[in-house]
Formats: structure tokens, C-alpha cells, sequence
């Protein structure tokens, strides 16, 4: 397999930490975001969207979206069972998934950021005010979920799913950006565990091929 990444997307950390957590092993081809490699012919023809992930297996089959991917891999693969099976515990894994992948994410990522500098004529200090709103508002809902459905040391119990494969990114991006989430205390329990399983280290930016400071 080898997954197109660019080392501090957090949907390619979130897709490298799930291929982790699956103990499958790939080739990393990294997609300079900051320079515009996806922006680039050849590339938008493998995904028109013009972003990271994509993933190519040996037998020629090419998914974009990681949560596709993630998806992909974890009904093509034994091993952890990201996504679980059973309609309530899939059902509540998904919906702190979407919450983070399609509620937090898509409001900070780098091309929506971009627009509003370059486009909108927003100044740092209004673009910052942007991304922690967002992420305040995001972290509280997260917060309110996982203490509503209870937890392990993991979002769900016990053992990774997808869930835990969405949080760190977004908590570590958080973190980056300056945002203060020391008040949301079961999320960076969780993180601060998370950080400790060799997948999840393994996944982190630091341990890329591409990885710059």
C-alpha cells in the first residue's frame, strides 16, 4: 500500500494512526500542503478534492477520504476492530468520528484558513479568534459526549476505535495552534493516554518522513 500524507494534516495523523493500530505497513508518499502539492495536476487527478489522504493498494484500488480509508482497512484487515459491529457501539463511535471529522475539522482546516486570509482580508489576530471559537465550541460538545456515554481510558472503553483515531489529531492541532483546552479534562485524559500506545506514537507528525519544524 502507499498512503499520499502530509505529516501535519491531521486526517492523514488520523488515517496513519488507524493503518498503525491495524499493523499494516506502507509506503509513505508526503504531499506538501504548504507548498501546493495538491494543487498540482497529476495529483488532483488521483484526488480531485485536492487533499490527504489517498490511499493505493497493490491491486490498484485508490480511496481518497480517510475516514473511507480507515473504513476500508478495517473490514479489509484483521486485527483491532476500529468500528465496531454492534448498532449501539457503532452507532456511538461514529458520532464522536463525524463530531470531530465533520463538525471541528473542516472549520480549521489549512485551505479554509487560507481563504479567509487571502480572500476575506482577515488579519492573524481575526483568524485566531476564528479557530479557537471553533474549537471551544467543538472541545465543549466532545467534552459533554464522552462524559454522558462514560468512558475507559479510551473514548469508548477499553481499546482504540476510530473515535480515538479522530481526537488526537484534533487535541494535538489545538494544542499547536495555542488554544486552551486544559479545562476539558476527559478529552486530554484520553489524549495523554492515547499517547502512550507505540501506534499512536508511530503515527505522530515527529515520526513522518516529511517531517519539518
Amino acid at each position: 500500500m502507499q498512503l499520499h500524507s502530509f505529516f501535519n494534516s491531521s486526517t492523514s495523523y488520523r488515517t496513519r494512526i488507524a493503518l498503525a493500530l491495524k499493523g499494516l505497513s506502507y509506503d509513505c508518499l508526503p504531499v506538501n500542503l504548504r507548498a501546493g502539492d495538491q494543487r498540482l495536476s497529476d495529483y488532483l487527478n488521483l484526488n480531485p478534492s485536492g487533499g490527504v489522504p489517498v490511499l493505493t493498494t497493490d491491486d490498484d484500488l485508490l480511496i481518497t477520504q480517510s475516514l473511507a480509508i480507515i473504513d476500508y482497512v478495517d473490514n479489509r484487515y484483521g486485527g483491532i476492530q476500529l468500528i465496531p459491529q454492534a448498532s449501539e457501539e457503532r452507532a456511538r463511535v461514529l458520532e464522536i468520528a463525524y463530531l470531530i471529522s465533520c463538525d471541528i475539522h473542516p472549520l480549521n482546516n489549512l485551505r479554509v484558513l487560507a481563504y479567509l486570509e487571502k480572500n476575506l482580508g482577515v488579519n492573524p489576530e481575526q483568524k485566531s479568534q476564528w479557530y479557537r471559537h471553533w474549537i471551544e465550541q467543538g472541545m465543549q460538545a466532545l467534552e459533554t459526549l464522552l462524559s454522558r456515554y462514560g468512558h475507559g481510558p479510551y473514548c469508548l472503553g477499553d481499546e482504540p476505535t476510530l473515535a480515538d483515531c479522530c481526537l488526537v489529531p484534533q487535541v494535538a492541532n489545538a494544542l499547536r495552534m495555542g488554544c486552551d483546552v486544559e479545562r476539558f479534562e476527559l478529552t486530554l485524559a484520553i489524549y495523554r493516554h492515547c499517547l502512550k500506545h507505540p501506534a499512536f506514537q508511530a503515527a505522530a507528525p515527529k515520526n513522518q518522513p516529511d517531517y519539518v519544524k
